[in-house]
């Protein structure tokens, strides 16, 4: 039996992801997530130790450092185990599958997430990090080794059994369905009230979250009701975490998440999926409230994105490392000397002042400065020297692997900017984007690949790939007017129903229907890290229904929402992605048909967002295609110039106008209702 591996690595060395490849030169004989790993636990009679991470984790790191290079360790797993490592950003249905027996078997969770489980994949041991040897209370990996080991030969039914259970815990439940109704919509903005910290802004205690979803619930809530609550708690938060260390003053971004309360010191991994939702919710507090440091904080955000985390051909990457130097956040902290070896004295004195940088090493922030709204604009030079400073300093590793569903999301942020803003580079960028989605990660047949990295597009697409892809086309459109994004928005829609739609209990199961069978089949309700794809699938459904008019996509949107709300009954706070598109279902956007003789006025996608409109244009050049995707759109006819302007409810329109001053007379006299 091999005990030690070779000098020249282990099977990871020929895997794609970067975070395989970081463990690819260890000891410990590692298989990726494979038939002939499991082929080799039955063959051999061994358990199977799982350990999922990702290659930005600062704690990853730490215990790849410290147990799996370590010789001792290495030993006891390759003679009593077979090893199987799992990147989360490109096996999330795995991660989720895992992370919930974790969560099933401690109570909580995290990464790196280590399991121990049969070679039919039943888990019977759940943990995260762990020391090589027991120290500080914490138990060591030899240890546990030992004695798994000796359990798998001495009382190997005990284990067996426990793993038999934790996957009958597993298995869905049935949900039953409920007609979503304001109560829910109540109920989240009270518990999230209950949780909000008055004076720094987020919910709950430390560790805080930046959780976009949350934020995007309350803002909307907020429009739709009047509720002043609501929308306060957004704007709190939206503006401490851009004054704390969690956003970088210097270049801009926000990491992962905060360490403490005030939001000051982060946890340094920037992630693309967390800075695409936020700019989201920053540029709706500004359409909302029209507060320019929510734009600069957006634009910021946005702007770190395109200039760090965009690849050749208008991918994004997954995110940046939270380790440099071979130390967490060692890249962020300055201290005054820094600053004035960057930008001299004089000009480093105003910018430490600000940034409550010292002479200890510190993490910059705003959160003493009572001036912070003026700090960009004031500083810009200085920050833009000073984050070059940084990167010669210490290099910084970056996951370059481009995830669909990730970008999809980066994708709708940027059309949402562009509608918000009207900065045409914004919808540049999408469009580059999205032309890099559909030539590298969906295939001749329309069906989606999840991960893309050195030229080769690998794993089947899931739930997330479908439903954010098929929202940010629709959000694309909105900006743009380009009938192929209503177009193969509608055919994503058809093809994520016919792969993950459960039509027995109904809502969307996170695999295919054709894909890997693991040892449950989830659903996804609950917004976690990302907001649930089960929500977003309903707000893509709700989109294509409203812009075209077709039967089928109402009638899928109607069955998911009930089933959604039949989720969130027992939390309603832990769906605010899902509130969101039952906010739309409740009260729906008003439809405005333009139908132009040339091109659509560019005012039409910023009148969009400024009224909440559903906006879909004609032209003679897409009269065709649109006939084919809304049998609604042949009703509305081209006039020989100019443009004619249809105000709908429902489908349902008053007398079209012919100008911009029109319409916006019928908008001020048709207010929307107000939510009660």
């Amino acid at each position: 039996m091999k005990e030690t591996l070779t000098a020249e690595g282990n099977r990871l060395q020929y895997e794609k992801s970067p975070y395989l490849l970081q463990h690819a030169g260890d000891p410990v004989d590692w298989w990726s997530w494979c038939p002939g790993a499991f082929r080799e636990a039955k063959r051999e009679d061994r358990p199977i130790l799982l350990s999922i991470g990702y290659s930005t984790c600062h704690w990853c790191h730490v215990m790849g450092r410290e147990s799996f290079r370590d010789p001792d360790v290495a030993r006891a797993l390759n003679r009593d185990f077979v090893c199987i490592k799992v990147d989360r950003e490109e096996r999330p249905d795995i991660d989720a599958v895992y992370m919930a027996a974790c969560q099933a078997l401690t109570g909580s969770g995290g990464w790196p997430l280590t399991i121990l489980m049969t070679p039919d994949q039943a888990p019977f041991w759940a943990g995260t990090y762990l020391p090589p040897k027991s120290r500080g209370g914490r138990l060591g990996l030899l240890e546990l080794a030992d004695e798994v080991s000796r359990l798998w030969h001495a009382d190997r039914q005990r284990l067996l059994a426990l793993g038999q259970e934790v996957t009958q815990h597993l298995r869905p439940r049935p949900t039953e369905a409920a007609a979503p109704d304001e109560s829910l919509l109540r109920s989240a903005s009270a518990e999230l009230e209950r949780r909000f910290d008055q004076e720094n802004g987020g919910f709950g205690a430390a560790p805080k979250f930046p959780a976009a979803h949350e934020l995007l619930f309350l803002l909307e809530y907020a429009r739709r009701t009047g509720n002043e609550d609501a929308r306060r708690m957004a704007e709190v938060t939206l503006t401490q975490m851009a004054r704390g260390g969690i956003f970088d003053q210097i270049a801009g971004g926000f990491c992962r998440y905060s360490t403490d309360e005030e939001w000051r010191t982060p946890h340094f991994e920037k992630m693309l999926c967390d800075n695409a939702l936020l700019s989201c919710a920053y540029l709706e507090a500004y359409a909302q409230t029209g507060n320019p440091y929510f734009r600069d904080t957006a634009c910021r955000t946005l702007d770190y994105a395109l200039e760090e985390l965009r690849l050749p051909g208008g991918g994004f990457a997954c995110g940046q490392d939270a380790d440099s130097g071979g130390e967490e956040g060692r890249f962020y902290l300055l201290t005054r000397r820094d600053a004035e070896e960057a930008l001299g004295t004089g000009e480093a004195q105003s910018l430490c002042q600000r940034l409550s940088i010292g002479a200890e090493e510190s993490v910059p922030n705003l959160l003493y400065d009572p001036d912070y709204k003026d700090f960009w604009r004031a500083h810009r030079a200085q920050c833009r020297t000073l984050a070059a400073f940084r990167r010669r300093r210490w290099p910084l590793h970056r996951d370059d692997k481009v995830l669909t569903g990730w970008n999809a999301m980066m994708i709708a942020a940027l059309a949402k900017a562009e509608r918000v803003l009207g900065e045409a580079r914004y919808l540049r960028a999408a469009e580059e984007t999205r032309l890099f989605l559909k030539t590298r990660l969906t295939r001749p047949d329309g069906r989606l690949w999840l991960r893309w990295r050195d030229r080769e597009p690998a794993i089947d697409g899931q739930l997330d790939d479908y439903a954010f892809y098929c929202w940010a086309l629709l959000e694309l459109y909105e900006a743009n007017f380009s009938t192929s994004c209503l177009r193969e928005a509608a055919g994503l829609a058809d093809r994520m129903a016919a792969l993950f739609w459960d039509e027995a209990e109904g809502g969307f199961f996170r695999t295919a229907s054709n894909g890997e069978r693991l040892i449950v089949r989830q659903k996804d309700s609950f917004d976690s890290g990302t907001p649930s794809g089960g929500a977003a699938a309903a707000l893509a459904l709700g989109k294509l229904s409203r812009l075209t008019g077709e039967d089928r996509f109402r009638a899928m949107e109607e069955r998911q929402l009930a089933w959604l709300a039949g989720e969130a009954r027992s939390y309603p706070a832990a769906h605010c992605f899902s509130l969101l598109a039952m906010l739309e279902a409740l009260h729906p956007r008003r439809e405005l048909v333009c139908v132009s003789a040339g091109t659509p006025p560019q005012w039409l996608a910023g009148a969009g967002e400024t009224y909440r409109l559903a906006v879909l244009a004609k032209t003679p050049e897409n009269a065709r295609a649109l006939a084919n995707l809304s049998r609604r759109a042949e009703t509305y006819p081209i006039p020989e110039e100019g443009e004619r302007f249809y105000l709908c409810r429902n489908g349902a329109c008053l007398e079209p106008v012919d100008s911009a001053a029109a319409l916006r007379e019928q908008l001020r006299e048709r207010r929307e209702p107000v939510l009660q």
